[in-house]
């Protein structure tokens, strides 16, 4: 599977994400496409240049980081899916309300010109709350597929919501045959 593979803020997340980028590269093509944030800001979980070095070093090509660069991807047929891993409820707003305004909503817009299949893979402070609508209305439009979710600590956070990472290929290969994975809820 030729995989565009989009890694938004949520940069707690992102030791988790490198672990699975670094699987997936061993059995797909990964076409990387970096916020404007993940590749800009150095946090206590990596630096913005070892978070680029090391996903570019693993899909042998330079990563997406800009507008310009994002938008030849839906009709060049680039990817045969695009999956948003970790998906932040500010990138979740703008896909729900068509945003096109980084490298990552451009990248959706552009796959989804051509009907092919956005994972999103959830990872948000306030799912059960803020971002709610909008993970409904995604739910609602054709060619989103989420991979499972649930509460990932719900008497510390109790809105929060996260993406079971793991399940992040069976939901982009059934996404391919315009299927939901099952149960949604973890």
């Amino acid at each position: 599977m030729k995989l565009g593979f989009a890694i938004c803020g949520s940069f707690c997340n992102h030791p988790e994400i490198l672990k699975l980028y670094e699987q997936l590269s061993k059995r797909h093509e990964l076409i990387p496409i970096l916020s404007e944030n993940a590749a800009k800001y150095d946090t206590r979980f990596g630096t913005a240049e070892s978070l680029i070095e090391r996903v570019e070093s693993l899909a042998g090509r330079r990563a997406v980081r800009t507008i310009v660069e994002a938008e030849p991807l839906g009709p060049s047929g680039a990817m045969d899916a695009l999956a948003i891993a970790p998906c932040t409820g500010n990138t979740l707003a703008k896909l729900a309300a068509g945003v096109t305004d980084g490298p990552v909503t451009m990248a959706a817009k552009s796959h989804l010109r051509n009907g092919r299949p956005v994972v999103i893979a959830l990872a948000t402070n306030d799912g059960l709350a803020a971002s709610a609508p909008n993970i409904a209305a995604l739910l609602n439009r054709k060619h989103y597929f989420f991979v499972p979710f649930g509460q990932d600590n719900a008497s510390a956070k109790p809105t929060s919501l996260i993406a079971d990472f793991a399940r992040l290929e069976e939901t982009a290969l059934a996404a391919l045959e315009d299927r939901q994975v099952q149960p949604l809820l973890t």
